[in-house]
């Protein structure tokens, strides 16, 4: 093992340690300190391919096989003794997070392509794990405190999304008309599996209980969609982004408005792809909604990253021009569509 290999990896615990766990999960912030400081487990996690190596995956795998949520000493006792039955796992799964409270920060973008093209939006997500973003629809919002937008599905059991805002986004005063739904992914998921099941809750950081509860009311909307609702079902196909979503769009017909979104999925590319599937996305017939922890746009496919003071935050484009910064969970909008980006990023 070389000693870069080691180096990589130390930063990447320290970086998630510092910037994206402190105010999510202080479970997450300790464990990843310690990992980092850990040369022994340095080791072993260096040996991992380096897509195997993203923070939340080793620890929601820990979890999955059974460690449980305490201190840093007993994760550590845990990967030494299981460390194989650990690697092998990871080799099988990837980061699929699948939080439905992110409608709530795609819905203004959602209803503002709606309001320009005056048509129901053929929905394509990119990287949809097992579908709930899918559904924007079928939940209830709450922006900062105000009324409930879509109380009848909160009557039928579906999950209340809250967020709050600043600047002036296109708040939506109606639920999306959805005329379809389709996302392609590596690995889409069964969410009526009870291990998948068991697998997403797992994904979701220790001591979110709200996060938690999301899901399994998200579950539960996707496990009852009536197979004749306006949208249709939710049709997952398996295979690449960059291999698919042209003919996606191209399906879709003149009545409708295709839109391509992704949240948390072109990190997951290396450089060289990022950019070739940024110039296949603007090339193509639709509207697209990136939701990344960088600004995807022709000229900065993730060159360009969130400012020192939006640190732990996603930012929204819309055919790469910056809308909003956004909770990585939803629960944030900050809208500054003035079409500016700060020059002085902070690496993430």
């Amino acid at each position: 093992m070389n000693r870069r290999a080691r180096e990589a990896t130390t930063h990447l615990f320290t970086q998630y340690a510092r910037v994206w766990f402190p105010s999510h999960s202080a479970l997450y912030a300790d464990w990843a300190h310690g990992v980092a400081a850990d040369e022994t487990l340095i080791e072993l996690i260096a040996s991992l391919p380096p897509s195997k190596q993203q923070p939340n995956l080793v620890f929601a795998v820990a979890r999955f096989l059974g460690c449980p949520d305490a201190g840093f000493e007993i994760l550590a006792a845990f990967l030494r003794e299981r460390w194989d039955d650990v690697a092998a796992e990871l080799a099988v799964r990837m980061t699929q997070t699948n939080e439905p409270a992110r409608c709530a920060t795609l819905l203004p973008v959602f209803e503002q392509i709606r309001a320009e093209s005056g048509k129901p939006l053929a929905l394509i997500e990119l990287g949809p794990s097992a579908g709930l973003c899918l559904l924007p629809d079928r939940f209830a919002y709450r922006y900062d405190g105000g009324g409930v937008l879509g109380a009848e599905n909160l009557a039928a059991g579906a999950p209340l999304l809250e967020c709050t805002t600043t600047g002036d986004p296109p708040l939506p005063t109606r639920l999306p008309e959805v005329a379809s739904r389709t996302g392609v992914d590596l690995n889409p998921l069964d969410g009526a599996d009870p291990e998948t099941a068991r697998w997403l809750k797992c994904l979701v950081w220790p001591g979110q209980t709200q996060r938690l509860a999301r899901l399994s009311a998200g579950l539960d909307v996707l496990a009852a969609l009536p197979e004749d609702n306006p949208g249709g079902p939710v049709k997952l196909i398996r295979g690449d982004l960059l291999e698919n979503v042209e003919a996606l769009v191209g399906a879709v017909p003149d009545a409708h408005t295709a839109v391509v979104y992704h949240s948390a999925v072109t990190s997951y590319l290396p450089p060289e792809l990022r950019h070739a599937f940024v110039e296949l996305v603007t090339a193509l017939d639709c509207r697209w909604i990136a939701n990344e922890g960088f600004f995807m746009g022709e000229a900065t496919d993730g060159e360009v990253a969130v400012p020192r003071e939006r640190a732990g935050m996603f930012v929204m484009t819309l055919d790469g021009v910056p809308q909003a910064y956004t909770h990585q969970h939803g629960a944030q909008l900050h809208w500054e569509a003035d079409g500016h980006w700060p020059e002085d990023g902070q690496s993430i």
